[in-house]
């Protein structure tokens, strides 16, 4: 039987068409600068966010850890949300790695950070003070739902960091899903943006790599910060064959993954004991948590889910985050619910 994953969208298997292009794809030595793949994937990366250059990296984590150092220095200060993945789920690189001080604002519901709090967290100049540098901001909210930040925000919070001295990173993980569902370029949407990563290997489906793009100088720092990192790669244009085919055929599906999740949460919202947090999910990420009337334990729930070949992610005591992708289709959604249900009664 099919087995139903459902725990991120980084669990896509590339497409046929991906397999045919890295089987055939031209290679060189990338950090000579001679693959010609992995130049092509980066020429298009830069045109699709209307940034001068662009720069290919093993993963995401390194794309902002990398953004980062390039716009820091050692001691220096980023401004970040609580519940923002640099944050939480990048192993606290920017400090381990980067020697960056971090000052963490709580972010609101939709993932938005306070404008005002930003300019309040800006230090004066003052050596008992890091030096505040960077701004960034995660589009679309992993934590807070994958939720979309409008475009009028984005503006705003561009505007924001330049009057405050400020550079702003985006961490664009998922910036097509936020493109797609706000229907709007996604260079429109980072158009006062420094920096964006984002990432080919989630629901654009490519099996590796991120892209990091800005201006040309910046970019130019990048390149020795990923070289710190160890991020070099070889012939990795069968990679990057990949990537391409990601961003020429892979966006335009992106809404029917916000479909599917739709229909989940509709679905689960019918399933006694499953609170769902958000009827209708802005993107491609649903979260529900159990009812105090559900005696099972978080873990009992999964290992039961697992049983009916259906795999959910746990954020939280009792509470699951479930991602539509590519090789999840409409027939899916019922079987999920429905072994939801079962699982439940």
């Amino acid at each position: 039987m099919k087995i139903i994953d459902l725990r991120s969208d980084t669990v896509t298997f590339p497409t046929p068409e991906m397999r045919e292009a890295m089987a055939r794809a031209d290679v060189g030595d990338d950090v000579m600068g001679e693959d010609p793949s992995i130049n092509r994937l980066q020429e298009l990366a830069a045109e699709r966010m209307g940034k001068e250059a662009a720069l290919f990296l093993p993963s995401g984590t390194m794309g902002n850890l990398a953004a980062v150092m390039a716009h820091c220095g050692r001691g220096d200060e980023v401004i970040l949300g609580n519940q923002s993945h640099t944050f939480l789920f990048e192993g606290g690189g920017i400090a381990y790695l980067a020697g960056v001080h971090s000052y963490e604002l709580p972010n609101l519901p939709d993932g938005r950070l306070d404008l005002q709090a930003v300019r309040d967290a800006l230090r004066s100049d003052d050596v008992h003070y890091p030096v505040s540098r960077l701004l960034v901001l995660e589009n679309t909210h992993n934590r807070c739902g994958g939720t979309v930040l409008p475009l009028e925000y984005m503006d705003a919070a561009a505007e924001t960091a330049h009057s405050l001295g400020l550079s702003l990173h985006i961490d664009g993980a998922r910036i097509f899903n936020a493109a797609v569902a706000l229907d709007v370029p996604a260079n429109r949407l980072v158009q006062g943006a420094d920096s964006i990563t984002f990432c080919l290997s989630k629901g654009l489906s490519a099996p590796v790599g991120s892209v990091l793009c800005g201006t040309r100088d910046f970019i130019n720092k990048a390149r020795r910060m990923r070289k710190h990192l160890g991020g070099g790669m070889r012939q990795a244009g069968v990679l990057a064959a990949a990537g391409i085919v990601a961003l020429e055929k892979m966006v335009t599906r992106l809404g029917e993954d916000h479909k599917h999740a739709q229909a989940l949460a509709k679905g689960l919202a019918g399933v006694d004991g499953v609170i769902v947090e958000t009827p209708v999910p802005a993107t491609n990420m649903v979260f529900v948590h159990l009812s105090d009337a559900v005696k099972a334990d978080t873990k009992g729930v999964v290992q039961s889910l697992a049983g009916l070949n259906v795999k959910v992610g746990v954020v939280g005591s009792r509470r699951y985050r479930l991602v539509t992708h590519y090789g999840i289709e409409a027939g899916d959604i019922q079987t999920v619910v429905e072994a939801f249900r079962s699982v439940l009664q």
